[in-house]
């Protein structure tokens, strides 16, 4: 069996930078189990699959495709940086005809629309509802010890549980923040959280741009320790901060622990969302 397989860098216009993806394309059914199989054994936090919706279709002429998203570990209902490099592959190397294209995933229908200076995806936003600290305490205690929370939140829509660290802290407090993610598949057992977000509001540009807020992304729970950046979490961002900041245009960062350094969403907001929300 050969299957073609990319790895794609997202976020980034530079090698060996961003997030990368591993893009499978199938040009016929592939067996359930080979999914994650294939997935375990690139070893990514997410490869993509694409498949075709009707017989007839084919790579370059079709604009409609089926998508999924495995990490090692779990098939996972949406994942921003996987549906960024599908679009890329398909776009760039595959010479796919059309400037739109649909994904129909988990999530609903995903659009990836090809423009001049990158690719822009239309994700959804999903709404964090406030949640009781005592309910969480334990876990975000496991994660951070007695770092300060100022807020916190749960998507019911995504299982993701969003913490926003006190605003006296600053971006490089959130960038050298260790995180202890090896105990928390013990202390979340129900299912409940499968993803957490550490996230900080912004602080004024100065000499270099501003930025709305900072985040970084955990998902044991899907095996992926540390996500370097995640679109499906930003879904959840995206609606927490707009509500916060009473904003539609943000610019957010996502902050690197294990390469001590901060990529630019800027280039992420061009390429995932160019994000003015519809609320």
């Amino acid at each position: 069996m050969k299957l073609p397989i990319f790895i794609a860098d997202a976020f980034t216009t530079k090698a060996f930078r961003g997030n990368p993806a591993a893009v499978c394309l199938l040009e016929n059914k592939l067996d359930e189990d080979l999914h994650q199989k294939i997935a375990k054994e690139m070893n990514l936090s997410e490869t993509a699959f694409i498949r075709k919706l009707h017989p007839n279709d084919n790579f370059t002429q079709s604009s409609c495709f089926g998508l999924r998203w495995f990490t090692p570990q779990n098939e996972v209902p949406l994942c921003g940086h996987a549906t960024l490099a599908s679009a890329a592959v398909l776009f760039h190397k595959i010479k796919n005809v059309h400037s739109t294209l649909t994904f129909v995933t988990m999530s609903g229908e995903l659009k990836a629309r090809k423009e001049e200076d990158g690719i822009v995806l239309d994700l959804p936003l999903y709404p964090a509802h406030p949640q009781k600290l005592h309910e969480v305490e334990d876990l975000i205690k496991t994660a951070i010890g007695d770092t300060l929370v100022q807020d916190v939140r749960y998507s019911p829509d995504t299982k993701k549980l969003l913490v926003r660290l006190s605003d006296t802290y600053n971006r490089s407090f959130l960038e050298s923040l260790t995180v202890n993610t090896e105990n928390l598949l013990q202390v979340e057992t129900t299912g409940k959280v499968k993803g957490l977000i550490l996230t900080l509001k912004g602080e004024p540009g100065g000499q270099t741009q501003a930025f709305d807020f900072y985040s970084r992304y955990f998902a044991p729970w899907y095996g992926v320790a540390e996500d370097p950046v995640t679109g499906s979490a930003h879904t959840v961002l995206s609606s927490y901060w707009s509500e916060q900041l009473g904003k539609k245009d943000l610019h957010g960062r996502t902050v690197l622990f294990q390469f001590k350094k901060l990529l630019n969403f800027k280039l992420v907001f061009l390429f995932i969302y160019a994000i003015h929300l519809k609320m």
